[in-house]
């Protein structure tokens, strides 16, 4: 049979041989545009760090509201006043326990307040017993602190709270390792951390030991005089500790390979 022959004895597509082929061309194309979609929502996707007063910060992934010792409004400090998905507090006192001011529009966030391990919308969190002697009650000698190791997109960050301790608890220098961020109280005046967190001679020293790649003084305030938080000229007195090397900026905007390069970088972040 010649070719011209097979041509012509050759029957032309069914509908539901065609609709099928362009069903098939159709899936492919929506799959590659929800491809390229997802990862390119990934690629521009950067962790978001911003400070509130006091020691609370604001960390942003996507869609995601992450917040450190919220400021409640009978603080003496400015109190914040945005949605949080998850709120972590690490001592139970107006300056960081503003739960209800990160209960806004939409978002009801997830509360943790003390040891633990949890996990929530791809965030895993560790909260190590520690000791504080900040904002104590008439009769109080010292009082719970917590701090937090958070795991979110591949960094860590550790938040120390109002911390009085000078070395960490057993458990918690097993568990917590490889830290991105640290952020480190340094408003006492002196060793025996009288304004109830580490002074900045030992919150440096401390900040060392853990090695982390930046670190971010807090608990220090340029209202300090006058009813702030920190003693006065406290983060002037670390800085001059840790060798006046430091950078000033606004927000902390950082993706893992932004971390290449920092050891110990100090990074002031201005509420």
């Amino acid at each position: 049979m010649t070719g011209a022959a097979r041509l012509a004895e050759r029957k032309p597509p069914t509908l539901r041989v065609l609709y099928q082929n362009q069903l098939k061309i159709a899936i492919g194309i929506q799959k590659a545009v929800v491809d390229n979609r997802f990862y390119a929502k990934i690629e521009i996707h950067s962790m978001v760090i911003t400070h509130h007063g006091g020691q609370c910060f604001k960390v942003t992934f996507g869609d995601l509201t992450l917040v450190f010792d919220p400021i409640a409004k009978n603080s003496t400090l400015p109190p914040v006043r945005f949605g949080a998905d998850i709120a972590l507090v690490s001592r139970d006192h107006p300056d960081m326990n503003g739960v209800e001011e990160v209960t806004y529009g939409d978002k009801v966030p997830f509360v943790i307040a003390g040891p633990g391990e949890y996990e929530r919308q791809g965030v895993v969190v560790q909260g190590f017993l520690s000791k504080s002697v900040y904002g104590l009650d008439k009769g109080q000698t010292e009082a719970v602190n917590t701090i937090y190791s958070v795991e979110l997109e591949d960094m860590t960050l550790v938040h120390l709270g109002a911390l009085a301790d000078t070395e960490l608890s057993k458990e918690a220098r097993e568990n917590i390792d490889d830290i991105d961020v640290l952020f480190v109280p340094i408003g006492g005046l002196s060793a025996q951390a009288s304004d109830g967190v580490l002074s900045p001679a030992d919150a440096h020293k401390l900040a060392v030991s853990l090695e982390p790649k930046i670190i971010v003084p807090m608990h220090w305030s340029l209202l300090a005089q006058t009813g702030g938080i920190g003693k006065s000229k406290a983060l002037e007195t670390y800085l001059k500790e840790a060798g006046n090397s430091s950078e000033k900026v606004e927000k902390l905007t950082l993706k893992k390979k932004d971390l290449i390069g920092h050891d110990g970088s100090i990074l002031v972040l201005t509420p």
